[in-house]
């Protein structure tokens, strides 16, 4: 080989072992970033996904938490790495679709600047109180915090989470007035629920069903279309007469830069853990339901949604606290 065509081969060989595809070939180790505390259901749904998509990938997948900015310090994190597959966002619906319109981060868009991978999980939301909260029913609950204006107060997971929009909407359509305490996830919430600092929150099951399970919390009412199979007897807000209906979904997201040929293999080892029957039944043992979608479909689900809570949003007047 003459020195004109070893340079180019040399070239070719560094550009090729640069290269987003050959980067998953080697196998090198992918991330998980989380955009909350751990103990949430976006961490439990990272923790879910890890282990099956090492397995199937041949690599080792690690979660790192990155909780605070409600959302966007994760999610500017991920939309900032190399497009090369191996930092990924596992994301939250609420800070993907609600927050962006309560709390608009200059230069970060995460409809814009993250790429749609896969769907994970659906989970309606559950209203829990503590223990010794004095009210047994939903019934119950709104008369006393009618009788008892900003003497109670609930946790969310962050400005624009759907924790927030939920309860805020709540409140408008019960004409109650509860105190907002925002969090760095749903962990921390969980935590000062257990320890009484806080009354209420409504989130997802994932991360309360032991507690409630236990009799450290009393779930009062779910904004599913349906009851709980985990908790038949708590019943909807629709069946208490309350129009509430609202679900999170947690989905995986990369670089707006990466390329379709990592994308297509990632999408694909995500479908086959969210499809896989250790998988479901892991997802429904929790009150939650795994549900595949690809990236276009993901991206479709995410628009419609942010269309929807916008008109909520500003319909109920919610803003940043």
């Amino acid at each position: 080989m003459n020195r004109r065509n070893l340079v180019a081969a040399v070239a070719a060989a560094a550009a090729l072992a640069s290269s987003p595809l050959l980067a998953q070939d080697l196998k090198r180790p992918i991330t998980l970033v989380v955009p909350t505390a751990a103990g949430g259901t976006t961490d439990i749904s990272a923790r879910m996904l890890a282990e099956p998509l090492g397995r199937i990938l041949g690599t080792s997948v690690v979660v790192d938490n990155r909780g605070g900015g409600n959302g966007n310090i994760a999610g500017q994190f991920v939309a900032r790495a190399a497009p090369d597959g191996n930092t990924l966002l596992v994301q939250y619906s609420g800070f993907h679709s609600i927050t962006p319109q309560i709390q608009p981060v200059q230069g970060f868009d995460p409809g814009r600047d993250l790429k749609p991978l896969g769907h994970l999980i659906d989970a309606p939301q559950l209203l829990v109180v503590r223990a010794d909260f004095p009210a047994n029913t939903a019934g119950e609950f709104i008369n006393y915090v009618k009788a008892n204006p900003g003497k109670v107060n609930y946790a969310s997971s962050g400005n624009g989470s759907l924790q927030h929009v939920t309860t805020e909407l709540l409140k408008d359509l019960t004409k109650t007035f509860i105190t907002h305490i925002p969090y760095r996830g749903t962990g921390p919430t969980v935590t000062d629920i257990l320890a009484g600092t806080v009354d209420l929150t409504i989130t997802t099951p994932p991360p309360l069903l032991a507690h409630v399970r236990a009799g450290k919390m009393k779930p009062l009412m779910v904004t599913g279309k349906t009851r709980l199979a985990v908790l038949p007897q708590v019943p909807t807000a629709m069946e208490l007469g309350i129009p509430l209906v609202a679900s999170s979904w947690f989905a995986v997201y990369g670089p707006a830069g990466l390329s379709a040929d990592v994308s297509t293999k990632l999408t694909a080892a995500i479908r086959q853990v969210v499809e896989s029957e250790a998988f479901r039944k892991r997802a429904e043992d929790q009150g939650a339901k795994a549900v595949f979608l690809d990236g276009s479909a993901l991206a479709k689900l995410a628009d419609d949604e942010r269309k929807m809570w916008g008109r909520i949003v500003k319909v109920a007047n919610i803003k940043a606290d």
